[in-house]
């Protein structure tokens, strides 16, 4: 059975949640946008601003330039960082019917040529300033075409409407490697994905956008881009994260769409500047791509008067599975399953079926990824409440088999350990000794600004003796035979999730 967008009505304003609908293609989409926000501000980058109408004239211009004369649906490579040149590119080659394969920027030379050939890319657009990085591509397939991004044509060509099923997107899983997967997302996939960014909150029409993520990352492609052009708000592109609050100030946010990571950074210097750093225009602040800690949503509520509403989502599902648009009320869940999707969940491990699911990997052996009726296998673990919260309690592949055969998630257990306001994040793991035993080991980073108030003489001995209370809650296949009180923060992944031990 389909899941349904109901639940989400009561959260939206009526006339808001009226105006919600949904399109097939991209195409259709724009044609949308342009026709109903044509003066409207579309893109602010680098102190210009682009209407709606501008953009379309500059993305009907750069088609001219991506055009073939074949019938063939091209993949196009697009190697930009965040930039209105990355938006008018990227609009122009899903908006010819094509596929925008998504390069991460941090890409060498040789990994942009390993992904030309491992892609099977047609063309490249490419940001001047990385051009020197198109040196291995360009000597070892001298009859590739690349385009500049800050090219332009004097003639503009028509929008083609693919079908829905058609590609549109390919983006990489995670990492910045060639040995990345990369995910193909239709045309149906990602404008679901984009309609899914509309619901569980009041406003959502007319917005004020600032873009920090990466839009190589599917979180910022799909909630930051998508979703802020499908509904004619403005977003302002942050160049560099270290102006992400001289950006806000300048700016005035109404949304923002961040890591944990950054919303905790932006708290603390709030706390610590007695002012709100993310602008009192601010609503809603959209956190995901990592676990979201209950204190940010408590503190961001009660402190600043800020929603902050998490959610779950993969590559893999063009981004959004869920949205909690009743995060203080239910902080440890990733919220109700947007529409369109059907859901099994099976020994525990939640899998999916739905438009907003990729058509598969490029390239790669995707055995046990489905199953054999089509089911797509997430990895991980859940479970739903009685009111329909999805609640993540881990992944297949981090589970611990301790030696009495008892299995062991570490994300389930870090909930325990994350619930004092003074710890910011933990990890389980499993350890050895010197005799070769293994055991369950706890690290934590603590929330400085906290423990830094609490005048104590041994933070460290403080923290533990505390955080052992909570170890004696558990189950005693599930106690910590170790806690270590970290000074730095753990290694983390490119968006920003930690870096799991591996594995004795």
């Amino acid at each position: 059975m389909l899941t349904s967008r109901e639940p989400f009505a009561k959260y939206c304003s009526a006339e808001d949640f009226a105006k919600i609908k949904e399109y097939d293609t991209v195409s259709q989409m724009w044609l949308h946008c342009i026709e109903e926000y044509a003066e409207d501000t579309a893109i602010e980058d680098s102190g210009v601003k682009y209407s709606f109408s501008k953009l379309d004239e500059d993305v009907a211009c750069f088609r001219t330039l991506l055009k073939d004369d074949s019938d063939k649906k091209l993949r196009v490579g697009i190697y930009c960082k965040n930039s209105y040149d990355f938006v008018k590119a990227y609009l122009a080659v899903v908006t010819l019917g094509y596929c925008a394969v998504i390069l991460p920027p941090q890409l060498d030379a040789p990994t942009v040529f390993g992904c030309s050939m491992k892609f099977s890319l047609d063309k490249l657009v490419y940001a001047p300033d990385m051009e020197e990085n198109l040196g291995v591509l360009r000597s070892q397939r001298p009859d590739f075409i690349t385009v500049s991004a800050a090219d332009t044509s004097d003639t503009k060509t028509d929008i083609v409407i693919p079908e829905g099923s058609d590609p549109c997107v390919i983006m990489f899983t995670g990492g910045t490697t060639g040995k990345s997967k990369g995910a193909l997302l239709s045309n149906t996939a990602v404008m679901q994905g984009t309609v899914n960014g509309c619901y569980g909150y009041e406003t959502v029409f007319h917005q004020r956008y600032l873009l920090v993520l990466p839009l190589s990352h599917v979180f910022g492609l799909i909630r930051n881009l998508m979703t802020s052009l499908y509904t004619g708000s403005d977003l302002y592109i942050c160049r560099n994260n270290k102006d992400m609050f001289k950006d806000v100030a300048v700016f005035r946010p109404t949304i923002l769409v961040l890591v944990p990571a950054l919303a905790e950074m932006s708290l603390m210097l709030s706390k610590k500047f007695g002012r709100n750093m993310l602008g009192e225009s601010l609503k809603y602040i959209i956190a995901g791509a990592a676990a979201v800690s209950p204190y940010l949503i408590k503190e961001y509520e009660t402190q600043l008067g800020v929603k902050l509403l998490q959610g779950y989502g993969l590559t893999e599902s063009a981004n959004l599975v869920s949205g909690n648009p009743e995060s203080l009320r239910k902080p440890d869940s990733v919220g109700l399953l947007y529409p369109n999707q059907e859901i099994r969940i099976v020994d525990g491990e939640l899998w999916l079926k739905g438009k907003n699911m990729m058509d598969g990997y490029v390239g790669e052996d995707e055995t046990g990824v489905y199953s054999e009726d089509g089911w797509f296998k997430t990895g991980d673990l859940v479970r739903i409440d009685e009111e329909g919260y999805l609640y993540i309690t881990g992944r297949i592949k981090e589970i611990i088999i301790l030696s009495n055969g008892e299995n062991i998630s570490p994300a389930e257990l870090e909930v325990h350990f994350n619930k004092p306001d003074f710890i910011q994040d933990s990890q389980v793991f499993e350890d050895v000794d010197e005799n070769g035993s293994h055991f369950l080991s706890l690290e934590v980073v603590p929330r400085a600004a906290i423990i830094e108030t609490m005048g104590l003489s041994d933070p460290a001995d403080f923290i533990k003796t505390e955080l052992e209370k909570i170890n004696t809650t558990l189950q005693p296949y599930e106690r910590v035979q170790r806690i270590v009180v970290r000074t730095s923060d753990f290694e983390r992944t490119p968006s920003m999730k930690i870096k799991r031990y591996k594995k004795c």
